[in-house]
């Protein structure tokens, strides 16, 4: 089995943590380096977040580095009405005496792609502020990169508005950036991410185990989120970002089409991944209204339940 060199950019609330202890354990996948970006939760959230996850995941070595706080133009904002306060649903971790590195995001992204013997994947589980910043910092790493593979995005309807997903929403300048730079590019997106849930009983049960690696992952399982400002939290069970890792390693699992993509940068559909699903050409094309679009690779639908089986059997955590 090839080993994928891989550098992950995360915005580590609950789902990112999910997705890091799953790619710490994959026997296929080599995390090079973790960069943090303010999404989820603030930067110094996201970096304390994901120095502990890296902690409970036993990882070895790994390089973590802090990168932007804000958007490229759009303010901050965080979902702490997803992730809580803490970006980890309330989880209480060991305090860690791990130390991000003393250099950028975007320096640790450039060091890392260029100092490997064989080209790197990024991974991108976050708002994409990171990569657009090295993208238009540092061209001269595109060579080094295999491909991009984000979890943002929609085919259909957004979750932040009727039409954008949250990561994209957030920079999506940044997102129009990346998804404009002519590297290979894979989007996991909201279609495919709502599907990948595990059973409320599971998750109840892995909280209450004797292994600290199954609490750990049945409390971020169990996280409850409001789904609107006046909704009553619900349980979700979804795997999450960890979707776009498990899309790594099984590949098979996911029905994906080769499509033009743009990102809306104003209006109500600021944030919108408008995906052309259509089979021939439209009237766009006749009255001049085409523009440029993005190929991509995107995921279209999912059989959950293998991923689902993927996702804990990878962490030990199997039936």
């Amino acid at each position: 089995m090839r080993t994928l060199p891989v550098i992950l950019d995360v915005d580590t609330g609950v789902d990112d943590a999910l997705a890091l202890l799953f790619a710490v354990k994959h026997p296929a996948i080599d995390v090079r380096a973790v960069t943090c970006v303010a999404g989820n939760a603030s930067l110094a959230q996201v970096v304390d977040n994901t120095l502990r996850i890296l902690d409970a995941a036993g990882a070895g070595s790994i390089p973590v580095a802090a990168g932007a706080v804000r958007p490229l133009l759009a303010p901050g904002r965080v979902a702490s009405h997803v992730h809580g306060a803490d970006g980890l649903g309330g989880l209480t971790l060991p305090q860690t005496t791990r130390e991000p590195e003393p250099v950028s995001a975007v320096e640790l992204m450039r060091r890392t792609l260029m100092d490997s013997d064989e080209p790197v994947t990024l991974v991108a589980l976050a708002p994409q502020t990171n990569l657009a910043l090295l993208l238009r910092t540092h061209p001269d790493v595109v060579d080094r990169i295999e491909r991009i593979v984000f979890m943002g995005g929609s085919a259909s309807v957004g979750n932040a508005t009727a039409v954008a997903e949250f990561n994209v929403w957030h920079d999506p300048e940044a997102a129009a950036i990346v998804l404009g730079s002519g590297i290979p590019t894979f989007m996991y997106g909201l279609d495919v991410f709502n599907q990948v849930t595990v059973a409320q009983d599971t998750a109840a049960a892995l909280a209450s185990s004797g292994s600290n690696l199954g609490q750990v992952v049945g409390a971020l399982l169990g996280n409850r989120v409001a789904l609107s400002e006046d909704s009553s939290l619900v349980y979700t069970g979804l795997i999450g970002d960890a979707g776009a890792i498990c899309a790594l390693v099984d590949p098979e699992a996911l029905s994906i089409e080769r499509r033009p993509v743009r990102v809306e940068l104003a209006g109500y559909g600021r944030g919108q991944t408008v995906v052309d699903r259509r089979r021939y050409s439209g009237e766009d094309a006749i009255h001049g209204g085409v523009g440029d679009w993005a190929v991509l690779d995107v995921a279209l639908d999912v059989d959950a339940a293998r991923f689902a089986r993927l996702f804990l059997e990878t962490l030990g955590l199997g039936a």
